[in-house]
């Protein structure tokens, strides 16, 4: 629960809360990392929005550099699911930053439709209950395994 402190502190500026907590702390907080951190934070904000499937990743999808990132991307390949990506391993402030949006400690990590859903674990999971075909369909992404088997059915 709040108490009125926290709540008054909610009202104060960031700069302001940032000298209180450098106070209390007793220690310097350069107002420039924090503001760095927010204008991640913000950025990772637009990203996981901008497409409806969106993977953070270590790589690129044409070329992963880490086998939890290949298995997330040869599972959104099997869907025919298209997705934007983004390398972490190019920027390091991306890199911590999505760590600490999603709070989540690990590469890769999917969005969908700006939600998180989780890493190479949960997709794997999801794909193997076939619970993803039904989240994709809830995206409006048609499964490519579903297409299969819809053709399948008609011969």
């Amino acid at each position: 629960m709040f108490s009125s402190e926290d709540a008054e502190k909610a009202k104060m500026s960031s700069a302001a809360l940032l000298r209180l907590i450098s106070a209390k702390s007793r220690r310097f907080v350069p107002l420039r990392r924090f503001s760095s951190s927010i204008l991640t934070q913000e950025r990772i904000a637009d990203l996981v929005k901008a497409a409806d499937v969106v993977v953070f990743m270590k790589g690129v999808p044409e070329a992963p550099r880490c086998g939890f990132s290949n298995a997330v991307v040869q599972i959104l390949k099997m869907h025919d699911a298209a997705f934007s990506s983004h390398d972490v391993l190019v920027d390091e402030d991306l890199r911590q930053g999505i760590k600490e949006f999603s709070e989540w400690p690990t590469i890769p990590q999917v969005f969908f439709k700006g939600e998180f859903v989780g890493g190479c674990d949960i997709l794997l999971q999801m794909h193997q209950s076939g619970e993803l075909v039904e989240e994709l369909e809830k995206i409006g992404i048609k499964s490519a395994l579903l297409k299969a088997e819809e053709d399948d059915d008609k011969k």
